[in-house]
C-alpha cells in the first residue's frame, strides 16, 4: 500500500511539474527591419486576460495577428486599453519600444517598468515635443500623465501593479558600457525569465550574464524556472567584432554551458529556450534555427515563436 501511495504522489508531482503557468503571445519576434514584427511579447497566466508586455517594438499589428490566430479575444481597442496592463522595456532602442510610442495616443493609463537608465532615455529622447509629445508623468511639459514611470532597482522584486506578476530586473551589457536589462517574472512560486538584447560576457568584457545566472540557477535547479526568452540575432558566421552586442548560436551555447555548471547538471533538458530577436535579413532566421537545433548538446527545448501564436509554458 505504501508503495502505491508513493507512486501516486510521484505521479501527481510529475503532472504538477508539467502544468501550464504562463501564456506567451508574441506581438513581434524580429530584431530589426520588419517594422510590423519587432520585439514584443505579452505574458499572462492561463484563463486570465491581464498581460504584461515585455518590450514593445510592435503592438497594433501584433494584436491584429493574435486576434486572427485566436490567441487574443476582443477588439484591438479593448485589448490595448484593458488587457495590456503595463510594459517592461529592456532598453532604449527603437525596435523594442517604437510600438509603445506610436500607439500612445490610443492607449490607456498604465505603468512602464524599467531600470533608471531606460526611463531616462524615454524621458529625455522620446517623450519630448521634438520627437512626439510627453505621454508620461515626468519630464518635458506639457506632461500628459498617461504612463507612469515605475523605476526598477536591480535585484529587488516589486509587484507589477494590475498584473499577476512580481518583477526583478537585472542589468545586461549591450555594447559595453551601454546597458540593456532582463526581467525575472514570478507568479506564485513559478518563474519566467526575459532578456532584452545582450552580448556574451566574453565579447562584452563584462559579467552581466554570469551575475544573472548566479541569481536564477537555484530556481532552475528546483524546477521553478523552466523558460528563458533570450536573443540570438546572428548566425555563427557573423564576426565577433560585428555583433554589436548580440548573440550567435555558439555564443548562446557558451553562456548556457555556464548556467549548466552552476546548477550542477549534465544537461538542461528541462529548460525551454524561446529564441527571440533573430535578424530577418535574407535567410538568417532559418540559418540560426538550423545551427541551434543541430548543435544542442545540452538538450534544451528550443522554441521559435511566431507572431500572434500563443505559447503555453510551464
Amino acid at each position: 500500500m505504501k508503495k502505491i501511495f508513493f507512486s501516486f504522489v510521484a505521479l501527481i508531482a510529475c503532472i504538477s511539474s508539467q502544468a501550464q503557468h504562463f501564456d506567451l503571445i508574441p506581438l513581434g519576434i524580429y530584431g530589426g527591419e520588419q517594422e510590423d514584427n519587432l520585439s514584443a511579447y505579452l505574458v499572462g497566466t492561463p484563463n486570465d486576460t491581464a498581460f504584461l508586455c515585455l518590450d514593445a517594438g510592435t503592438i497594433n499589428t501584433g494584436i491584429r495577428k493574435a486576434i486572427q490566430q485566436k490567441s487574443l479575444h476582443g477588439t484591438e481597442e479593448t485589448i490595448l486599453h484593458n488587457q495590456i496592463k503595463g510594459y517592461f522595456i529592456s532598453h532604449g532602442h527603437l525596435d523594442h519600444l517604437s510600438g509603445l510610442i506610436i500607439n500612445s495616443p490610443a492607449d490607456s493609463k498604465k505603468n512602464i517598468f524599467a531600470l533608471a537608465p531606460v526611463l531616462q532615455i524615454l524621458q529625455n529622447h522620446y517623450f519630448i515635443n521634438d520627437t512626439w509629445i510627453n505621454f508620461a508623468d515626468q519630464g518635458q511639459k506639457p506632461i500628459l500623465g498617461k504612463y507612469h514611470y515605475s523605476e526598477l532597482q536591480e535585484g529587488i522584486e516589486v509587484a507589477a501593479q494590475n498584473t499577476p506578476f512580481f518583477l526583478t530586473a537585472y542589468e545586461l551589457s549591450h555594447v559595453n558600457p551601454y546597458k540593456s536589462s532582463a526581467v525575472l517574472l514570478r507568479h506564485h512560486d513559478h518563474y519566467l525569465l526575459y532578456l532584452g538584447d545582450t552580448g556574451a560576457d566574453r565579447v562584452e568584457k563584462a559579467d552581466r550574464i554570469d551575475n544573472l545566472w548566479n541569481n536564477i540557477a537555484p530556481l532552475v535547479r528546483k524546477g521553478q524556472l523552466n523558460t528563458i526568452l533570450i536573443e540570438v540575432s546572428f548566425p555563427n558566421s557573423q564576426a565577433e567584432n560585428l555583433l554589436f552586442g548580440h548573440l550567435t548560436p555558439n555564443l548562446l551555447l557558451e553562456e548556457l554551458n555556464k548556467l549548466k555548471d552552476k546548477i550542477g547538471q549534465n544537461d538542461l533538458k528541462a529548460l525551454n529556450i524561446v529564441v527571440t530577436h533573430r535578424k530577418p535579413t535574407r535567410d538568417n532566421p532559418e540559418i540560426i534555427k538550423k545551427e541551434l537545433l543541430e548543435n544542442n548538446p545540452l538538450k534544451v527545448n528550443y522554441i521559435f515563436p511566431e507572431q500572434g501564436k500563443k505559447i503555453s509554458l510551464p
